[in-house]
């Protein structure tokens, strides 16, 4: 093939990388995104919801863990406070069962990608409401904001996020237009990526592949089975996903995230998207 072939296939083909984050993401139609919670609509103190929930994501309030006291809640028992119908989307994996059993529409899956959050506590939904990631002080930015190398480590994971992660190396979402890399060695890097529920065999792994990054560093959690062992949570062979030995900067949920809802938190991170 000459170059002036070359030129019209690359013609032909024209520019293949997403528009996001200047443009909406296209998302696939069985995309299941962010859920909404709306405790308010929890009436029939069923509990089927939770029932069918594998990873143990949905928390009952106490008039629907005991039925007879049904008769006496009032619509504020049921909107707000910590005894309140919620969903832990760090533990979820979105499969929508509970949607598909709870006849009051309390819990409905958005498209919503951005899923992204700052805390742990921030991925307990009991409503509408949802606390984005936020971006790293001035002081991390400073260091981080331009060129962010990441040493991304698979402690024990099925490797569907492992794949999402990879796509974004592809000239589809081009990762490396926004500062972001991935490095082959974690001297290299910047902090790390991690996904999977860290296998015991895993641990000591992880934790030498930390020690060997430089200060100051990071760490991403990226999946269900990272942020609190997912399908794996209590199994006698993993940690329940990262060790609190390891300070998570940012919580990427799913099972797997798009790499859409991946992107979206690392920009978020950085301080690259506002709203």
């Amino acid at each position: 093939m000459g170059l002036i072939d070359i030129l019209l296939a690359r013609a032909k083909q024209g520019h293949r990388t997403i528009g996001y984050p200047k443009n909406p993401p296209v998302l696939p139609e069985l995309f299941q995104g962010r859920p909404i919670v709306r405790p308010e609509l929890c009436r029939s103190g069923c509990g089927k919801c939770a029932d069918v929930c594998p990873t143990g994501a949905i928390t009952l309030p106490t008039h629907i863990k005991n039925p007879e006291l049904l008769l006496f809640a009032t619509s504020d028992d049921a909107g707000g406070g910590d005894d309140t119908l919620s969903l832990d989307v760090g533990r979820c994996i979105f499969c929508g069962e509970c949607e598909k059993v709870c006849g009051d529409k309390a819990i409905e899956f958005t498209k919503e990608h951005r899923m992204a959050a700052s805390s742990r506590e921030a991925l307990k939904l009991s409503g509408e409401t949802y606390e984005m990631a936020k971006a790293l002080d001035k002081k991390a930015l400073k260091v981080f904001g331009r060129s962010l190398k990441l040493r991304q480590v698979s402690a024990g994971g099925c490797n569907a996020c492992e794949a999402d992660i990879n796509v974004l190396n592809t000239v589809v979402f081009d990762l490396g237009r926004f500062g972001i890399q991935f490095a082959a060695s974690p001297r290299h890097a910047d902090g790390l990526l991690i996904t999977g529920p860290v296998t015991k065999n895993m641990e000591l792994a992880l934790r030498k592949t930390w020690d060997a990054v430089p200060e100051p560093k990071i760490v991403i959690a990226v999946g269900a089975c990272a942020i609190n062992g997912g399908l794996y949570a209590g199994h006698a062979e993993t940690r329940s996903g990262i060790p609190s030995w390891l300070k998570v900067d940012l919580y990427i949920p799913g099972c797997p995230p798009h790499p859409i809802t991946i992107l979206d938190g690392l920009l978020r991170l950085l301080g690259k998207l506002d709203e």
